[in-house]
């Protein structure tokens, strides 16, 4: 059988009818279209940024992809990356261009993680705060963590824009003068610190999953050369959700789950509501800097915990 072929912006789109993936609810041709729609407001979170996208085949599990594939088009610019897990060059492709993203869906890349800093950058020029939701939580548990960011933010004298994830929890995103990547992440630790501090109970900065007592955990740890799913796009889940920027006000009036590749665009329209909500760059405050340099980075801190803990079932044994 002739496998079906439709051109878009010169590149060719194969089989659109089919199944996205197993259990997607939706097909290749539904992710194409989303993508298509929302591709100029989705380049400006992927443009000179590393990316690594997480693609599906049928009768398989999503998987993350960081390299770019050899039989890529060689329109698509790349960068090359030490990667020390893996011990090998890595070379990520540069979403620059509508036809890129054409050609990752037609791929059945889903979902798109750029690296929070720039290729080249040495500075960083946001703050992110990851709003992860414990097993069983509800959207409204997130939402009330999400209010403590606000708070805490407000209280600094600084705005951020939120967002869904495309899973359960929500994205808050902070524009900044440009700092060193140690002072931001410095920065974000502050933050997490002071919003669990207005509600202890709503919100946690525990970094070891088992310390989180059911709570929203605070993830802080989202900085330098980390990545995070880049505002509109869609995830690798049953209906295939998209990360959707949301207003403030409207947090409390939202079902992430009902944000899919098919229905997002009704409620986007013609609007950019990501572009909209990021407020101009802000100067840190110093004693916002001053107090996260004062809190141990959470992956250092919970290795050595680790380390106690192991140490200390070793010797009660």
């Amino acid at each position: 059988m002739a496998r079906s072929v439709e051109v878009r912006l010169g590149v060719e789109l194969t089989n659109l009818d089919q199944p996205l993936f197993d259990g997607a609810g939706a097909t290749k041709r539904d992710l194409v279209d989303y993508l298509g729609a929302v591709a100029d407001r989705m380049l400006p979170e992927l443009a000179g940024r590393p990316l690594s996208v997480v693609r599906a085949r049928i009768g398989q599990k999503p998987f993350m992809q960081k390299n770019l594939p050899a039989h890529a088009p060689d329109w698509i610019p790349t960068v090359g990356a030490w990667a020390q897990a893996s011990q090998r060059e890595v070379h990520y492709a540069l979403c620059e261009e509508p036809r890129t993203l054409l050609w990752f869906a037609n791929q059945r890349a889903i979902e798109y993680h750029p690296t929070l800093v720039r290729w080249g950058a040495e500075s960083a020029d946001r703050l992110i705060m990851d709003l992860d939701p414990p097993e069983g939580a509800g959207f409204a548990d997130v939402v009330r963590a999400a209010r403590l960011v606000e708070r805490a933010l407000a209280d600094a004298g600084l705005a951020g824009a939120v967002k869904t994830s495309g899973a359960k929890g929500l994205h808050i995103a902070v524009p900044i003068t440009p700092v060193p990547i140690e002072d931001a992440a410095a920065a974000t630790r502050a933050l997490a610190a002071r919003a669990e501090a207005v509600d202890p109970a709503a919100a946690t900065t525990a970094y070891i999953k088992e310390d989180r007592e059911g709570k929203v955990y605070l993830d802080s740890t989202r900085s330098g050369w980390a990545t995070l799913v880049a505002a509109y796009s869609p995830r690798a889940r049953p209906g295939v959700p998209v990360s959707f920027p949301l207003a403030w006000t409207d947090l409390d009036g939202v079902t992430p789950a009902e944000l899919t590749v098919r229905t997002a665009l009704e409620r986007l329209g013609d609007a950019d509501p990501w572009h909209d909500a990021l407020p101009a760059p802000q100067d840190l405050p110093a004693d916002l800097l001053e107090q996260g340099h004062a809190i141990p980075v959470a992956r250092v801190a919970a290795m050595h915990e680790g380390k106690r803990r192991a140490r200390a079932r070793r010797g009660s044994g």
